[in-house]
């Protein structure tokens, strides 16, 4: 087990150090009360990306991004139920299948409006937890993600995630956040940024929803790699590591990641270039 995150809860004010100890988080009572509801992880994906269409069913090692994603996630075993929140676009029938034939769930929803359809996707799975990840990331850690849900089961927030403040390499990000918050949000979120990204009027609100921003370990603290698939380059990256790791371990994680690339500098060079997209 990864130990001595940092979390910044923001709603007190008040900076906690090394709060995941190899005890886990805060009281196991809380955490057995936050088990009995329902965690859903949501994963949002759709085929008409602006910059690389089609981007999620990019094979590496002979399968589809979204197929590794999948099969990272399903190892989760925290997480009860996976649904993929895709649109209502023909050009999306394929991911439906996709997501049927490896066993997951699918809700069909708005385009643009991305919080509403996750908020639906929720909603028809009758989640009290969720999970959100996203397409673009198919190298998501289990281990983080297991991590963030039991900080999140500790009961100090509604919010926990590591998206607003950067520290884990881009593509390791994971939210976690309560049914009730994001149902709330959505009824009152109208800007249209905050219709697009599905946390962001969350992470906007410090003072209307408790979070933590949890922080990567010294080991895994490299915010200036990008392992997000926007662009080619970035598929020849994450390409890479893929064919490089899975040969040894089918499911690696983010340590064996950055063990590799920190030895391969002409990798990490291969979307240097490659800007980013930033959320405001």
């Amino acid at each position: 087990m990864q130990e001595f995150f940092r979390a910044d809860r923001r709603a007190g004010g008040t900076r906690h150090e090394n709060c995941i100890t190899r005890g886990g988080w805060g009281n196991p009572w809380l955490g057995e009360m936050f088990r009995q509801l329902k965690i859903v992880c949501s994963i949002e994906a759709r085929m008409t990306s602006t910059r690389l269409p089609g981007k999620v069913l990019l094979e590496a090692n002979g399968r589809p991004m979204l197929s590794h994603l999948i099969s990272r996630l399903n190892t989760v075993g925290l997480i009860d139920e996976i649904v993929l929140a895709t649109t209502h676009n023909s050009t999306d029938d394929i991911l439906e299948q996709l997501a049927k034939e490896s066993g997951i769930s699918v809700h069909r929803g708005s385009e643009p409006d991305v919080l509403g359809r996750v908020v639906e996707a929720i909603c028809a799975a009758e989640a009290g937890v969720v999970v959100r990840v996203t397409g673009d990331n198919p190298l998501c850690d289990p281990a983080i993600v297991q991590h963030m849900i039991n900080a999140y089961c500790a009961g100090e927030a509604e919010y926990v995630g590591n998206a607003r403040v950067r520290s884990y390499p881009n593509g390791m990000e994971v939210e976690v956040i309560s049914a009730r918050s994001l149902l709330t949000a959505s009824e009152n979120a109208t800007d249209d940024k905050y219709r697009e990204h599905t946390c962001l009027f969350i992470r906007d609100s410090p003072t209307e929803y408790s979070s933590i921003d949890v922080l990567a370990p010294e080991a895994l603290h490299w915010p200036e790699l990008s392992l997000t698939l926007d662009e080619i380059a970035d598929y020849e990256l994450i390409t890479a590591v893929i064919e490089a790791l899975e040969y040894e371990r089918e499911i690696f994680g983010c340590s064996e990641i950055v063990q590799f690339l920190r030895k391969r500098p002409d990798l990490v060079a291969l979307n240097k270039k490659v800007i980013r997209t930033v959320i405001e």
